[in-house]
């Protein structure tokens, strides 16, 4: 169900919940700023999930309260968990949903990481 991405911070969303250990994740990546692991329904060969660790919602929220240090560090843990996931070279996509036309399921600021083949058109063509 997409949330509403100008909402507060929910401490009891599933991304908090695993930056403080309380639900297991595959850990990629990890240093002050962000925290990355496998997603656990993966939709592409390669799907990885940067998240950083401040409590922020969206990219407006992180974007508009975070520090530029936070904003510099979870940038390079992005680019850091791509190369360490070798898809720099032949390619992938980063996406980042936000709010309810985003379709945004968790209430944390995340960026996917897809890759490992041909992902096709960025977008689904729909009837309008």
């Amino acid at each position: 169900m997409p949330i509403d991405a100008t909402q507060p911070y929910d401490d009891n969303n599933i991304f908090a919940r695993i930056l403080r250990g309380e639900i297991p994740s595959n850990k990629v990546y990890e240093d002050e700023w962000a925290y990355a692991f496998e997603d656990i329904n993966p939709q592409a060969e390669i799907h990885t999930l940067v998240i950083p660790k401040g409590r922020y919602v969206s990219w407006d929220d992180f974007s508009h309260h975070a520090s530029d240090a936070e904003i510099a560090g979870f940038v390079r843990a992005v680019g850091e968990v791509a190369r360490a996931k070798g898809v720099v070279e032949p390619g992938y996509r980063l996406l980042a949903n936000i709010g309810g036309h985003g379709h945004q399921e968790v209430p944390h600021l995340h960026v996917h990481i897809f890759g490992g083949h041909p992902l096709g058109p960025m977008l689904a063509r729909q009837a309008r």
